[in-house]
């Protein structure tokens, strides 16, 4: 008899270990994320939709408390595109895409887009890369690597 308790209590000793260890281990692990930065692809396709996400991009950047939490990527095709070239766009675009620069955000035009609507790189405002395969080839590539999408 006094070994069948001994063993439940060993057995009961060894279950709590391993739940305290366990809760200690998945401590940790939220720790980890929740410090670790932030990676956002924000996608715009829509012309009218351009200064509302790039005013969202600001205060995304703001909500986490600053650009040093969060890697923002805007990924542009289709008639947004035009919003970015250097000879039509507005001054609110202007200024908000070279802000956003400075702090860090990545802007990258669809080639496709870039092919039908006649541009290149010296077309559009200063800072944009050119990808080559495809906007929404890129945002998938990006979700892939762990980028949460927001499409504004």
């Amino acid at each position: 008899m006094k070994s069948l308790r001994r063993l439940a209590t060993l057995l009961m000793f060894g279950l709590s270990l391993s739940v305290v260890t366990q809760a200690a281990i998945a401590a940790e692990d939220s720790a980890e994320s929740s410090d670790a930065k932030q990676r956002v692809v924000y996608h715009v396709a829509d012309r009218d939709k351009v200064a509302f996400a790039l005013n969202n991009i600001r205060n995304h950047i703001k909500g986490v408390g600053g650009s040093e939490n969060v890697d923002i990527v805007l990924v542009v095709h289709g008639p947004a595109g035009k919003m970015f070239h250097e000879f039509s766009t507005t001054t609110r675009v202007r200024e908000a895409v070279q802000e956003l620069r400075q702090v860090g955000v990545d802007f990258e035009m669809c080639g496709n887009t870039m092919h039908a609507q006649d541009v290149t790189l010296d077309d559009l405002l200063e800072g944009f890369v050119r990808v080559d395969q495809g906007g929404v080839v890129r945002i998938a590539e990006l979700q892939r690597q762990g980028y949460i999408y927001i499409r504004p």
